[in-house]
This record gives C-alpha cells, structure tokens and sequence, in this order.
C-alpha cells in the first residue's frame, strides 16, 4: 500500500496513535473488549437496518445514488464514492437515535466506526477478526481525541459523536486498508481537518447526518493517504490545530493507548433499550418501574415531575414535539410514553404516534427540571408521580443495559430482530443476527451475506 507524506516526526500525536493502529491485532485486544465489539457491531447493524428506512437516509440514499431495499447496499463499480456510501451508512445508524453510546467519547462510536467497514468491505477480504481490530483502534483513537477537551467540547455545543467521529473512523478504515504507520498519521491528520457538528441541529436530520459526514471524512481522509497525500505533521496538537481550536486552548495530550488501558473495557460502551435520546433512558427505566409497582393508570396522572442533569436540560429542548425527530429529545414524551407502553419501542416514536390524544394529554402533565446537585453528563433521574391514589417517587442512578450491564442474549437478539425487520426478513435477520455472535469465526462478507440484496 502506497505511503502518504507525513509526519516526519516520529513524536507527534498522530504518530503516536499511527503506531498503535498498525501494530495492534486482535490478540492484543483482551476478551472482554472484544465482546464490547461484537456485541456493538451486532446491534448497531440492526440498528442500521431499521435506520435505511428512516427519512434521513431515503434522502441521503437518493442524493448518493445507492438502493436501499431488501438490505445493505453493495458498492460497485458505477464509479460511486466509498465515502458517499459511508455517509449514508453513517446517516441511517444514526437516524433512530437507537445506537449505542460511550462517554469515553462522549457520543455515539458505533456510527462512526461500523460505517467504514461496511463502506470497504467489497474492496477488502476482511476477517471478523480484522474487522473486530479496526474497530477496537478506531474506538481508542476517538477517546484519545477527546480525552484532553471532554467534557467541555460537548458543553460548548459540539456533537463529539461527529467532531471525534471523524478522527476514529479514519483510523478504522485505515486499518482495515492495512495501511503503514506513515499513510496512517496522514490520514489521522487529514482527517483532524474535517470534524464538525453543532448540538443546535438535535432533533433534526442533521442529527444524523453528523455520524454520515464524519464516516465519510474519515473513508476519504484513508483513501486519500494511500495515495500520497500529504498533511500538517502537528493537526492535532499544534498551535492551530485541533485540540486548540476544538477545546478553547491549548491542551496537553493524553497518554498514549496501550493494549493494557482499553477504554473498550472500561468505561466501555453503553447499548440502547429506548429509541431515544440517552438521557430519557433513566427517566423512562424509573417511569416504567414505577407503573409496574404502583399498578399507575395513565388516567389517573395527574402531574409527572422529572429531574436530571445538565446535559439532559441542554439536549431535551423540545418539551412539545412536532416531529418524530423532535419526540426523541422529549423528556415529556419519553415519560408520557412510558406511563403508556409496556415496551418502549420504535413505534412510540413515530410521527403517527406523536399525535395520539392520550400521550398530548399526559405530555402537558410532565414537567422537567435540571437537578444542578448532578455532575453535567450524570445519566441520573428522579421521577415523581402525583396520582388520584398518592405519590410515588423514584430515583434511577444509571440507564439499563449499560457496559457493565449489558443486554442478555436474548434481549439483544430481540432488539436486532425488531429493528432489523423493519427492511430484511426474520429469517434472514434471525440468520444474520448468529453469524454476527461469531463474528470471529467469519469473514465479515459471510456475516453479512443474509442482509445484502
């Protein structure tokens, strides 16, 4: 594989992940990070799926020029951007706000990361155990990115999904290119160019649309650096490179990944139960246990007061939704659904479901306030219900299903199988949903052979 011209010295922070990203195989990724990966590779390709059918990616699909029905689309050789196809890969794990989330990254990795592996996997004969590499290298690379300017860069206003997306994922394509260390940092660098995403888009298509242009970026940046191109030796840490322009100063890199400090194992990553935005989920978790121990009937609500913290304040802003985007950044939808619904589901979501009679009604009765007690990014919420037959209260520290949490296999395989049937068929769904579990022991073409047309 061609080099690109770059980083001459050996010291800078692109050079530091270019080593770590080319020198690491699978075997150095412990098992426990390991089963994050696949366990965030399934799930997000059933999200995906689900995502295809979304208005955001039929637009993005029509701008793009790739069909979308009966599953994933296939590069070819129509001349079509590898990039152009991330983007929408990219677009559709995200438009359900279904995915799963790290606060390592503060965002959501996987719609980033699998993106460029589904965009390259025509052009390379990847194995599971390659692909569950480039992934594991591209997750580390976003955490070291954000590690000197998180939390403020996401307080600021920036979707870290997008900003440090787009740094991750040219590291998991250029691993999945096989590229040198020198190609690699060039790409790094490239890429460290691109990042954008402001939070004043949540609740929109460009939600979305953030994971799809940061897949896109970091595809192309890989692309570009195996052919030669070149880029600044300091993007990341100079003067005017990242970190200053991103975290409001100077900051000082972190210390280098290492196989012995994976933040794939700890913090690790966080699967979605809700279609929502993540900070709803403790809400909704204590809502939900509240109706099922009180025995609560809707009718007999008469308010609902909710607390969390100071990031839910900034990303639930749309208290009365319009549209179905708008509902998943509703603490008063998210609560109403959840003193109706047995499951939460994509289906509570919906724009038919945002105008039902019954939730308006128990939407004007939620009220929600930031507990300034919480730190800023706590996922903590205190729901207290005001019935007909008294008051009841509860307090949720964490979301369900959280790394050390995670979803049983079988409430995994629901979750795939439900979403994913929303474009394939149970059979192919239920097959492809096995052959991801071990991934592994494929190369990722047969994994995915079930869900391609």
């Amino acid at each position: 594989m061609p080099t690109g011209s770059t980083d001459g010295d050996a010291s800078s922070p692109a050079a530091t992940l270019a080593r770590f990203v080319t020198r690491t195989t699978v075997d150095d990724v412990p098992e426990p990070a390991r089963d994050a990966v696949v366990r965030a590779i399934t799930d997000t390709v059933g999200v995906t799926l689900a995502g295809l059918s979304a208005e955001s990616a039929t637009i993005a699909a029509g701008v793009t020029e790739f069909e979308t029905g009966g599953g994933f689309p296939r590069a070819d050789d129509a001349g079509r951007s590898r990039g152009d196809l991330a983007l929408l890969y990219g677009t559709a794990a995200h438009a359900l706000d279904y995915d799963d989330l790290s606060w390592a990254m503060d965002g959501h990795p996987s719609v980033v990361l699998l993106p460029p592996i589904l965009a390259l996997v025509d052009d390379v004969e990847a194995t599971g155990s390659e692909v569950v590499t480039a992934y594991a290298v591209g997750f580390e690379t976003a955490c070291y990115v954000a590690d000197p300017v998180s939390p403020a860069h996401y307080e600021a206003g920036w979707h870290a999904t997008s900003t440090f997306g787009a740094l991750g994922s040219a590291a998991t394509a250029a691993s999945l290119l096989d590229l040198d260390a020198e190609a690699t940092a060039t790409a790094l660098n490239v890429a460290a160019s691109t990042p954008a995403g402001t939070k004043e888009n949540f609740g929109s298509m460009t939600k979305p649309l953030h994971a799809g242009l940061a897949a896109r970026s970091g595809v192309t940046a890989a692309l570009l650096a195996a052919d030669g191109f070149t880029a600044g030796e300091h993007a990341l840490d100079g003067d005017r490179g990242f970190w200053a322009l991103y975290g409001g100063g100077n900051a000082e890199p972190p210390d280098p990944p290492t196989s012995d400090g994976w933040r794939l194992a700890d913090p690790g990553i966080h699967v979605k139960r809700y279609p929502a935005c993540y900070f709803t989920h403790a809400a909704i978790a204590a809502t939900r246990s509240l109706v099922v121990a009180q025995g609560i009937d809707p009718d007999a609500v008469a308010t609902v007061r909710v607390a969390a913290a100071g990031g839910a304040g900034d990303a639930l802003t749309y208290p009365d939704p319009e549209t179905a985007l708008q509902s998943k950044f509703s603490m008063q939808h998210a609560v109403a659904v959840a003193l109706t619904a047995d499951r939460v589901g994509l289906e509570w979501f919906e724009r038919e479901t945002l105008g039902d009679d019954a939730l308006a009604v128990l939407r004007e009765r939620v009220s929600f306030a930031v507990d300034e007690s919480l730190p800023y990014d706590s996922h903590a919420a205190t729901v207290t219900v005001e019935t007909t037959d008294g008051t009841h209260s509860e307090v949720r520290e964490h979301p369900p299903w959280t790394h050390d949490n995670p979803p049983t296999g079988a409430e995994l395989e629901a979750k795939f199988v439900d979403a994913a049937t929303r474009t394939v068929d149970e059979s192919a769904a239920r097959e492809a949903f096995d052959r991801l579990q071990s991934l592994e022991a494929h190369d990722f073409e047969t994994a995915l052979s079930p869900i391609r047309p």
